[in-house]
């Protein structure tokens, strides 16, 4: 959320801003109602502080020491206290008449101010759509393959590592099941990307999937992309589409010092997208599911831009890192303004090479929101002469499965159908430098 004093004064940025977001928000709209809010709160501040002086008035005309002591006699207090009493009842009824008023356009401002998404920063590139995002570098040679290579789904499914058909069965489709070598192969990942960040300093956590209607809006994920979460309408809460939404929430509400940041903090979780309006795009194997896991990276830090995007390199590099222990050849892409959500004043993308795709495909974001989340999570840090900031927030995949294991698999095939284990991953696999058909559990 921003600052409504900065909306005010910067209405025609943020208006180009969100026009650069292809974002709809009615700026005008919200400015009307904040001004009449505002016009309101002086118009209940000014008849309260009256009724508050007529009620004492009212009370002294009808205390009989204070008449006695005035010596104007009570029947003259009464006529004056019923006068006084008169003007408060008209007094009350204005309060009233405001605070009904205040009631309803409240809702209309809070929802307005929703809507409004935070400016990019300039480095990021004006464009409509993902198409448009601006390529960084690169890292690593594409493999040419002097055979015929197989996608991840055939290789998965001839090694018996894979199961998409009962995946589907058992909960729909986009669904599957990783067997054998291929859990193993799956949680190495995951655990190579846990000791990375743990050696790193970060601290790791356990965190609900289940999270409140408030951590899911305060992180921004509500209430524009309520369509991708999945549900839990009875018990108010929602499964997180990622572990940034409780890392994040973790210090809601909550004053921290200035020594304690930055914070640095991690998660393992399983994640849930409903992938709302997906069917047909990349649905293919792997690439987009609606259950997946991921090691997700959150930093809180100071109210600082230049701080903000020296932690952004940071968590962006952890990645690139884990990357090229995996091997993967990569690119980093810098995110247009088109496809950045509410908060993100800057993202920068990880597209992995997967053959089958003949392209580059998106494995990571990493987001820097400065105080946006903060605003809305009132998560705040005091500095040695006691004022109050919000904080500034950053998160990053470290790594998500399975999404990953598609060049993994697809770019370490061998011909004779086996898979070539990345060295980095052999010590979580016994040492293994191989999986095969034999070693791929039952069809």
């Amino acid at each position: 959320m921003l600052d409504i004093k900065f909306i005010r004064e910067n209405a025609a940025a943020v208006k180009k801003g969100a026009a650069d977001k292809h974002i709809q928000c009615d700026v005008d709209g919200l400015l009307a109602v904040d001004e009449r809010r505002r016009a309101l709160q002086h118009e209940l501040d000014e008849l309260r502080r009256q009724s508050n002086e007529m009620g004492s008035q009212v009370g002294l005309y009808r205390n009989p020491k204070w008449i006695e002591k005035q010596g104007i006699g009570k029947e003259k207090a009464d006529e004056q206290a019923a006068g006084l009493h008169e003007q408060l009842s008209e007094i009350k009824a204005g309060i009233k008449t405001r605070e009904a008023e205040e009631s309803e356009i409240l809702p209309e401002f809070q929802r307005l101010m929703d809507l409004i998404p935070q400016p990019a920063d300039p480095e990021a590139p004006y464009g409509k759509d993902e198409t448009e995002g601006v390529e960084l570098r690169k890292w690593g040679e594409i493999r040419k393959f002097d055979f015929q290579p197989k996608d991840h789904v055939q290789l998965g499914t001839d090694l018996g590592i894979l199961d998409l058909e009962r995946g589907v069965k058992l909960a729909g489709s986009r669904n599957y099941i990783m067997k054998g070598d291929g859990a193993l192969l799956y949680h190495a990942v995951l655990r190579l990307a846990f000791d990375m960040l743990l050696e790193r300093g970060y601290q790791p956590m356990q965190v609900p999937v289940l999270v409140s209607e408030e951590a899911m809006y305060g992180t921004g994920y509500f209430p524009t992309g309520r369509d991708q979460a999945y549900l839990c309408e009875r018990d108010g809460l929602s499964l997180i589409g990622t572990a940034e939404v409780p890392l994040t929430a973790l210090h809601s509400g909550e004053i921290l010092a200035e020594s304690d940041l930055p914070r640095r903090y991690f998660a393992v979780s399983t994640c849930f997208r409903r992938e709302a309006g997906a069917a047909g795009k990349d649905t293919h194997g792997l690439y987009r599911v609606h259950l997946f896991d991921k090691v997700e990276q959150v930093i809180l830090c100071r109210n600082d831009k230049e701080e903000s995007k020296r932690f952004h390199a940071e968590i962006l590099q952890n990645s690139e890192d884990l990357m090229q222990k995996l091997e993967v050849p990569y690119r980093v892409i810098n995110v247009c303004t088109g496809d950045l959500g509410m908060g993100q004043v800057q993202k920068f993308d990880i597209e992995a090479w997967m053959p089958s795709r003949d392209s580059y495909g998106e494995t990571h974001s990493a987001s820097r929101f400065y105080d946006f989340q903060a605003r809305r999570l009132n998560m705040r840090y005091k500095t040695g002469d006691k004022k109050k900031h919000f904080c500034h927030t950053l998160n990053n995949t470290m790594i998500a499965l399975p999404r990953v294991l598609i060049p993994i698999l697809e770019l370490n095939q061998q011909p004779d159908g086996t898979i070539t284990i990345p060295t980095a991953l052999r010590p979580y696999m016994a040492g293994r430098d191989r999986i095969g058909r034999q070693m791929g559990g039952m069809p």
